[in-house]
C-alpha cells in the first residue's frame, strides 16, 4: 500500500449553458489523482473524511483522506480493471473485476483480497454494484447480459439474464420496496427484478431511440433515468405507469451520464456532451432545471456519481485524474 499526498483543483469559473433564469452554481472542489491517465472513477465516501475509488485503467483501489490529502494505493493482483467498489458497514471494500469475471473483496484492516468468480463464464464483466436492504450485493453485467445477485454469508451468485439480446445492463438500483431496477443501455427500456422470485419484466421507454445509461430512484418509488443518446432526463411512475421527460439545459449531445439524488428527492445529473462537464441540477417538485455548474478541472467524462448523506455531498471521478465533490445540502464542515 503506498501512500502520497495530492493537490486539489478549486472551483473555477467557466461557461455555462443558457437558461430562462440564472442557475446558481454548487460548490465542487478535486483532489488530483497522482496516477496519470488511470481512470479514477465510481468513488464511494465511507464517511466525510474518507472515500475509497478504483482506478479501472491501473487496476487498483485507493483511499482519499480528505482533510489531509494523502491517497493509499491498493494494487490488485491480477490488475482485474475495477470498473466501480462500495463499501460495506464493516469497512470491507467490495469491487468489481470487470476484465476478470469476479466480484473482489477487500479488507483494509489486514490487506486480504478475496475473490468471488462468476458462477457463469458467459458473465465475464461485472459492472456496477449496489448494496440491497438486507445487505447483499446486487451488480450488471453489460457484456455478458446479466444482473446478478452476491449473498454476503454464502458467496453464492445467482444471475438473472436479460429478456432482450445485447441489451447492456447497466446502471442499477434497489427501490425502497425492495424492488431492483436496472437501465438497459443497449435498447430503450428498463428492468425490474422481484428480488424474491428473481422474476425480471422489461419496462419500455416511450421513444424508441432512448439510450438509458444511468438511474436513480426518489423515495416515492419513482424511477429517474438519463436518456444518453437523446439528451433528456426521464421520469417512470411505477405506481401510474406514466412518464414524463425534459430535455437537458445542453440540448441533444448533452450525453447524461453520472446520476446522484440528494436527500431532499433532487436530481443531479452530469453532462459529458460538453466541456467542461456540467453537473446540473433538477427539482421534482417544481420539474425545473435549477443549478448549473461546470466541473473544473473539464471533467472529460463524468460516468458515475454517489451521494453521501451525513455530508450533503455528491462524489464523482472524472476522466480529468481527479476525484470531485459537490457540496449540494451545505452541512456544517461540509465544504471543507
Amino acid at each position: 500500500m503506498r501512500a502520497l499526498l495530492i493537490p486539489f483543483v478549486c472551483a473555477a469559473a467557466a461557461a455555462a449553458p443558457a437558461f430562462a433564469n440564472p442557475a446558481p452554481e454548487v460548490e465542487i472542489r478535486e483532489w488530483k489523482v497522482p496516477w496519470e491517465q488511470s481512470r479514477p472513477r465510481d468513488p464511494f465516501a465511507e464517511s466525510e473524511k474518507s472515500v475509497w475509488f478504483v482506478g479501472q485503467r491501473a487496476g487498483y483501489l485507493a483511499r482519499l483522506d480528505v482533510e489531509s490529502g494523502e491517497v493509499t494505493k491498493v494494487d490488485l493482483p491480477d490488475r482485474e480493471r475495477p470498473h466501480n467498489l462500495i463499501v460495506d458497514e464493516k469497512g470491507i471494500v467490495w469491487y468489481a473485476g470487470n476484465a476478470t469475471g469476479v466480484i473482489g473483496r477487500y479488507d483494509p484492516a489486514n490487506g486480504e483480497i478475496e475473490t468471488i468468480p462468476m458462477p457463469d463464464p458467459a458473465a465475464r464483466d461485472p459492472h456496477t454494484l449496489v448494496f440491497d436492504n438486507d445487505g447483499n450485493i446486487w451488480f450488471t453485467v453489460q457484456g455478458g447480459n446479466f444482473v446478478g445477485r452476491l449473498n454476503m454469508e454464502t458467496r453464492k451468485v445467482d444471475l438473472v439474464p436479460s429478456k432482450t439480446e445485447r441489451s447492456r445492463p447497466y446502471g442499477i438500483k434497489i427501490a425502497p420496496d425492495g424492488a431492483v431496477w436496472v437501465d438497459l443501455f443497449g435498447t430503450n427500456k428498463l428492468a425490474k427484478i422481484d428480488p424474491e422470485s428473481l422474476a425480471l419484466t422489461e419496462i419500455e421507454l416511450p421513444r424508441a431511440e432512448t439510450r438509458p445509461r444511468r438511474l436513480e430512484i426518489t423515495a416515492d418509488g419513482r424511477v429517474w433515468y438519463g436518456d444518453y443518446a437523446g439528451g433528456y432526463l426521464g421520469v417512470y411512475d411505477p405506481a401510474s405507469g406514466a412518464f414524463k421527460e425534459w430535455p437537458l439545459p445542453s440540448g441533444a449531445t448533452s450525453r447524461p451520464y453520472g446520476m446522484a439524488s440528494d436527500a431532499s428527492g433532487r436530481i443531479w445529473i452530469f453532462e459529458t456532451g460538453v466541456q467542461p462537464n456540467m453537473m446540473v441540477g433538477f427539482d421534482p417538485e417544481t420539474e425545473e432545471f435549477f443549478s448549473a455548474t461546470p466541473v473544473p478541472s473539464g471533467g472529460g467524462t463524468v460516468r458515475h456519481a454517489h451521494y453521501h448523506q451525513p455530508s450533503g455531498t455528491v462524489w464523482f471521478g472524472a476522466d480529468t485524474n481527479t476525484i470531485g465533490r459537490a457540496v449540494v445540502e451545505p452541512k456544517a464542515g461540509a465544504g471543507r
